[in-house]
């Protein structure tokens, strides 16, 4: 694969988030703020749909491979709801009730297929704190119908036995590097390989998407901005940056565990229509 197979991120759109385990320590905003930075990826491949949020239509035809954020959105509850374009919202493919977004956090939400092959949603806190002159962040997250992966950096793993819905993270030296996703333990290539861009002051968040039965996995990029030591802004997600590399790999593993819904569950059902 080469780098121009990396899925553009595309901004603009209205989408909520989910609370779950962890988030307080994953943000950079101060506890008390009342809103939280909101980004959502689609990852279920062959399935463009319409995103509802309490109700109204606020993504239409929204393709796999897309993302769409940062939006600053209010603390509160929020029912999501999606459809196939133009249909019905009473015939909702996959629904969230009630998912809290709390405040002063930085959050992604995928849907994607879990390894068995079912869609669902996965919400995800992403790491904002600063970052060492010279230093970029890299994340994955395992989000395709697939089994455990490595990560490889020119050929040597650095992150292994990756599984669904897991993530792994390191901050790493800006540069360029080879990366690709091995089957575990083998040198079976599953995607890639890419060149990876990494910048300083950023965090990248690449997510494994697709169907290994399908023959159709996939990477999409996301880029967390304003991670410098020095005072630059509050972090935000940004828009079509795909990847950078390394020149020398510092990594630690952290395979962050299934992520617990609070407040919300997802489920492949007939949405309830939400609250306006």
């Amino acid at each position: 694969m080469q780098l121009s197979n990396f899925r553009r991120v595309a901004a603009g759109g209205a989408v909520a988030a989910l609370t779950f385990a962890g988030v307080g320590a994953l943000t950079a905003t101060p506890a008390f703020a009342a809103s939280s930075k909101v980004s959502v990826v689609h990852g279920i491949p062959d399935t463009p749909v319409d995103v509802y949020v309490n109700g109204e239509k606020t993504l239409d035809n929204f393709k796999p491979g897309d993302v769409a954020g940062p939006l600053t959105l209010e603390e509160g509850a929020y029912d999501i709801a999606l459809t196939k374009p133009g249909e019905a919202l009473d015939k909702a493919i996959l629904t969230v009730d009630d998912a809290a977004v709390p405040g002063g956090a930085n959050i992604s939400i995928a849907a994607h297929l879990d390894a068995s092959g079912q869609p669902k949603i996965t919400p995800f806190a992403n790491d904002v704190a600063k970052v060492d002159a010279g230093k970029a962040r890299l994340i994955v997250r395992h989000t395709a119908a697939a089994p455990a992966v490595d990560v490889r950096a020119g050929g040597t793993p650095v992150f292994e036995d990756l599984t669904n819905p897991n993530e792994a993270k390191a901050d790493v030296d800006a540069g360029t590097v080879k990366a690709d996703v091995v089957l575990a333990g083998t040198d079976t290539v599953a995607i890639g390989p890419a060149d990876l861009t990494l910048e300083e002051g950023t965090a990248t968040i690449v997510y494994a998407i697709g169907s290994a039965e399908g023959k159709n996995l996939d990477l999409v990029a996301q880029t967390v901005t304003g991670l410098h030591s020095a005072p630059g802004g509050v972090p935000s997600g940004s828009g079509g940056q795909a990847g950078t590399g390394v020149d020398t790999w510092w990594y630690v593993l952290a395979g962050a565990g299934a992520l617990l819904l609070v407040g919300g569950g997802a489920r492949v059902a007939t949405a309830r229509v939400g609250r306006r």
